[in-house]
């Protein structure tokens, strides 16, 4: 069988359809993995065929033809309207690569993450099954319509009346975090991945303190230094080890550190079994890894469409949430140590990890997939 999975913009996405695209392939099937030009080194790093479909990337979206910059609206409803044409927009991109692929290469099947919004119109196109496979805990649907809206003119030229529906939904969010209105699913475990690289010896064990890991993800900005800096310096006065997962280049911006704070690069797959919280922008590989590994998390969801399921993490009882506005250091620091300090956070982030190491694995969900084409 032929399997066409369609990666999303960032790194962050395509992690999270690998093992599915690697369990296909140990399975015997022909898999290529989509997606930007920019994304191609991750993809191919992970042992799957890459085909670029576009050389834009996904921060191209953020502006005009004329070359300016998109004003982001602050209104929650306006931001995810602007997300979501964002999505479509990178879609469109897309499709003048994956159209001509289609045609060449007929897969059987078509896998797409729930926000690369090509992959229904491609399969469509090329009358074969489509499967959704959800990226993290669900996006508002206001997202889709956005997209789609975007996505009209592209829509219209292929004889679509309206954005097609998935014939498959894999979804890798446990069962106690679902939404109550969630389509039914073949359920996933969520298997971490992440870049490799050399692994040093501190970043498998840890010492006496406590162990708080900082995820600044795509914040380390010039704008987000002063936060960056401040929690360090507010963090670094408990009795904790702090690590900062963020370019080598932005150690040298926070100034001289104190010895029980380390900045760089940081694998959050062989770091997170070690730490007792994790703090980071609510991305949703990040809060996926740290839920399959059992660690409360401290989230701060600077993207709109973070927020349902950081809520529904936080109601469960494995984090807490700090919002975008009121994301001082102080505040960040004093939400780590209650979380630190409350046994209850790490006992539910335990409940959730077992519950989703009994979700059936890639390879146990494949066959779902197949029946499909069969």
């Amino acid at each position: 069988m032929r399997m066409l999975f369609v990666a999303g913009g960032t790194s962050g996405v395509i992690f999270s359809i690998i093992p599915l695209a690697q369990a296909a392939r140990n399975a015997g099937h022909e898999v290529f993995m989509a997606g930007p030009d920019n994304m191609m080194p991750t993809i191919t790093s992970a042992g799957i065929p890459g085909i670029a479909v576009t050389s834009r990337d996904m921060l191209e979206t953020l502006f005009d033809d004329a070359g300016n910059r998109r004003r982001i609206p602050t209104d929650l409803h306006e931001r995810y309207i602007f997300n979501g044409r964002q999505f479509g927009r990178y879609a469109s991109w897309c499709l003048e690569g994956l159209l001509p692929l289609v045609d060449r290469w007929r897969p059987d099947v078509v896998v797409g993450g729930a926000l690369a919004f090509a992959a229904p119109v491609v399969a469509r196109y090329a009358g074969v099954p489509y499967v959704k496979h959800a990226v993290d805990m669900g996006e508002p649907r206001t997202i889709d319509l956005a997209a789609a809206a975007e996505l009209a003119p592209d829509l219209k030229r292929l004889g679509l009346h309206e954005m097609p529906w998935s014939d498959l939904f894999v979804d890798i969010c446990p069962p106690s975090l679902r939404e109550s209105d969630a389509p039914s699913a073949q359920l996933m475990r969520y298997v971490p991945y992440a870049t490799k690289g050399s692994i040093e010896p501190w970043m498998y064990t840890k010492g006496d303190r406590a162990r708080l890991l900082v995820s600044a993800g795509n914040r380390v900005t010039p704008d987000y230094f002063d936060v960056l800096g401040g929690l360090v310096n507010k963090v670094s006065r408990l009795a904790v080890e702090l690590l900062v997962m963020a370019p080598e280049s932005a150690a040298g911006k926070l100034g001289p550190l104190p010895d029980n704070v380390k900045v760089g690069w940081v694998p959050l797959d062989v770091v997170a079994p070690t730490c007792d919280v994790v703090m980071s922008h609510a991305g949703g590989t990040t809060v996926l890894g740290n839920m399959h590994y059992g660690v409360p998390q401290v989230l701060v969801p600077y993207l709109p469409y973070a927020l349902g399921f950081t809520r529904r993490l936080c109601d469960y009882g494995a984090a807490k949430m700090v919002s975008p506005e009121e994301d001082s250091p102080e505040n960040i620091a004093q939400a780590c140590e209650e979380v630190l300090e409350t046994p209850s956070y790490r006992q539910r982030a335990r409940d959730i990890a077992a519950e989703m190491a009994g979700l059936p694995t890639p390879a146990q969900a494949l066959p779902a997939v197949e029946r499909l084409v069969a």
